[in-house]
């Protein structure tokens, strides 16, 4: 008695009496890729934080959107009155939405003013991109950052 040995099967092909037909094999583009970059400063005074702060995109894809995340070492107020793109997310948080960010350019500035719960002599301030759209990042070292910001008054740049 003889065996054949059918290897080499298409995946996904429809067998019907007399015909073959091979479906259609999607394969997903790569997702573009883009580093985008986080500069600005942020000034504490008395119970009030105002963090300005620009995106950059060093390239090469374009961002379609981004978001980035700040969040306070203090509790933030109860009422916040927080600029178009921005939202609340928890006691200490803030989500921004960058905007479109073309490749080797830089977007628009944002400020975010916040009040604090309370009077801080200096307030720790995570900044860090938690979302870029549909484009992969992959240098993270240039859009994390932990800022030190004393009660003086005085610009802290990042």
């Amino acid at each position: 008695m003889r065996t054949w040995v059918l290897s080499g099967v298409c995946a996904g092909a429809v067998l019907a009496p007399g015909t073959a037909v091979a479906a259609p094999v999607r394969v997903a583009a790569p997702a573009p890729a883009a580093d985008v970059a986080l500069h600005g400063s942020a000034v504490l005074d008395a119970d009030r934080v105002e963090v300005r702060l620009t995106p950059s995109n060093e390239g090469p894809g374009a961002v379609t959107d981004a978001t980035v995340r700040l969040r306070w070492s203090v509790a933030l107020a109860g009422r916040q009155e927080l600029p178009a793109g921005c939202l609340r997310a928890d006691e200490r948080t803030v989500l921004c939405a960058t905007g479109e960010l073309a490749a080797d350019a830089a977007g628009e500035q944002r400020t975010v003013p916040v009040r604090l719960a309370e009077l801080p002599a200096e307030v720790t301030l995570d900044i860090d991109l938690v979302w870029v759209g549909s484009a992969v990042d992959a240098n993270r070292a240039n859009d994390r950052l932990t800022v030190s910001v004393l009660a003086t008054g005085d610009p802290y740049v990042f």
